[in-house]
This record gives structure tokens, sequence and C-alpha cells, in this order.
């Protein structure tokens, strides 16, 4: 996954909510800006779910990023290679 597009997500104003997907089908609600953070060399995503604890993800694992439309179904964006 390209991190443009992740910081594209995350800095968009209003922002809205999206999911990213891991290899391991693994997939993280990003449901506000404050519950994620890049490192400074934007290699890292650092995610902070509700429940306590952190993630530390590596960009280039990230497989799809999936943003739900205003209607209700989603639309994914898969990495450009």
């Amino acid at each position: 996954m390209n991190v443009k597009e992740i910081r594209e997500l995350y800095e968009a104003a209003p922002f809205q909510p999206f999911k990213i997907v891991l290899p391991n089908g693994t997939a993280v609600a990003i449901d506000h800006p404050d519950f994620m953070a890049f490192s400074r060399d934007y290699r890292t995503l650092h995610f902070y779910p509700l429940k306590g604890g952190t993630w530390h993800i590596d960009i280039k694992l990230i497989t799809q990023v999936n943003v739900p439309e205003r209607n209700g179904s989603s639309r994914s964006r898969k990495p450009k290679r």
C-alpha cells in the first residue's frame, strides 16, 4: 500500500472512517484520526484501539484499504505496483 494514499485518508476533512487489511486477513478499523499516528519516516502506522494497547503496523504489509461509501457500501483500494 502506498503511504501517500493512507495519509490522504488520514488527513481528509471531514475524516471518513476506513479499514486497513493485513496479509493474514485481519481488518483494523480506523474510526477517528486520533486513534492512529505515523512514525517520523512514515514507514510504520501506530494504531491505538479503544480497548487499549498499541499496534505497530509496517505500511508495506497493508494489503488493502476499505473505505465505506456514504450509501453503506464500501470500495477497496489495493496496492499500486
